[in-house]
């Protein structure tokens, strides 16, 4: 299989050199956008077969499969926006047929577009796809104090729901450079905004946005360890809520730098989870807690501290349903209501091989039955390997243990 991808802007009227209007002039089979297909159809041949590129992706490339029969000796043109390798259809080619032939025919992307308005130096920018995607990758840049943010949108992350994003978490220190329709000479805008301007806005699609740092302030996440008494606590209990040194010490048993998806199980006021989603912003994160007045808890304290993108869920973890849920490879139990074992024996059916469970044990006087107990118990059962406790006093608090097994 043979693919020719040919990159172009939103002129209607667009410039090719003499070796691409040879190609498209001696081509049969084509594909692309339906905005792709109005720009470029006064240039194809009488007699071209066209397959729009539409979601779901499976049937394009049915499509390209049976035209590949058909012809197989000729090459699919492929018209795809801006840079066919930047985040664009190349790449999906290249993922889908890995043993097809490319020959790749770029133009500017549209980020370069809007820099080369702004007359902005880019080469230091952060590039985030918001392009059928979801948030994380933008979240950790935002949690990464990115000073500029180059952002492909769609029709659900818009200019408007990431300017709003930003204004809850707190990320305000940022002007948006809009661009809409870019290369196309009578539709083009370049507008710059304040967030707050841009949330009440409507852009034209298709469009893209540079974020440029303006004095920024110093933010919450910027902190290592955030102090107890700025969360918001469940019915203002100090109690409920694991201690900033305890929390840290916790990150570290967890390992979180070397792992991918975290589940806290039993957040209460989300200080864990919230902790490491600023501490390590690579991180996936499900948090899970059967208290249904704690999910108002954990969004007002992820807004206060600047840590979007954290999944929250409400219900007992026991009757969750967790297939559809990213599988962990680190595991923090921060309460289990005496069910320490049932817990444990589910989150195995999803733990990645090599992933660990943490647990902080209270050493509480007239207690018959402590969770460390439990937790020796539960782990010699289910055949997990233990590591060596560690035992933490904090001022006037009873000692707590710091509880590590491995899958």
């Amino acid at each position: 299989m043979k693919f020719i991808v040919i990159g172009i802007t939103d002129n209607p009227q667009p410039f090719f050199p003499p070796e691409v209007l040879e190609i498209i002039g001696n081509g049969k089979l084509f594909s692309g956008g339906k905005r792709h297909h109005e720009i470029v159809a006064p240039l194809l041949p009488k007699d071209a077969e066209w397959i729009d590129i539409t979601v779901p992706l499976d049937a394009v490339f049915d499509n390209y499969s049976s035209l590949f029969t058909l012809h197989s000796s000729l090459p699919i043109i492929v018209f795809a926006s801006g840079d066919p390798l930047f985040f664009g259809f190349a790449n999906t080619i290249k993922r889908k047929l890995p043993e097809a032939e490319i020959v790749v025919y770029p133009t500017f992307n549209s980020l370069q577009l809007l820099a080369h308005r702004l007359v902005m130096l880019y080469h230091d920018m952060r590039i985030v796809s918001l392009t059928g995607r979801p948030w994380p990758e933008f979240d950790r840049a935002l949690i990464e104090h990115e000073e500029k943010i180059g952002i492909l949108t769609d029709k659900e992350h818009t200019p408007a729901a990431i300017a709003q994003r930003m204004i809850d978490y707190g990320y305000t220190y940022y002007n948006i450079n809009v661009g809409e329709h870019l290369g196309n000479p009578a539709l083009e805008k370049v507008t710059t905004l304040t967030l707050q301007e841009a949330a009440n806005s409507v852009f034209d699609q298709p469009n893209c946005i540079i974020l440029v740092a303006e004095h920024p302030t110093i933010h919450s996440s910027q902190r290592y360890g955030i102090p107890d008494s700025e969360f918001t606590l469940l019915d203002g209990r100090e109690k409920m809520i694991t201690k900033m040194p305890i929390r840290l010490l916790t990150l570290q048993a967890l390992e979180l730098l070397q792992k991918h998806v975290l589940w806290d199980i039993g957040f209460c006021t989300g200080s864990v989870s919230i902790e490491a989603r600023l501490q390590f912003p690579h991180l996936h994160i499900e948090a899970f807690e059967i208290r249904p007045e704690c999910e108002t808890i954990i969004h007002e304290n992820a807004r206060r501290f600047g840590a979007p993108g954290i999944n929250v869920h409400i219900g007992d973890f026991l009757s969750a349903c967790c297939d559809d849920i990213a599988a962990p490879d680190a595991v923090f139990i921060g309460g289990h209501g005496g069910h320490l074992k049932e817990i444990m024996t589910k989150v195995l059916k999803y733990l990645k091989p090599g992933g660990c469970i943490v647990m902080n044990s209270v050493k509480a006087p007239k207690v018959q039955t402590d969770s460390h107990q439990l937790w020796d118990e539960a782990c010699q059962e289910l055949g997990l390997t233990q590591e060596q406790p560690m035992r933490i006093v904090i001022n006037e608090y009873h000692p707590i243990e710091i509880l590590k097994c491995r899958k």
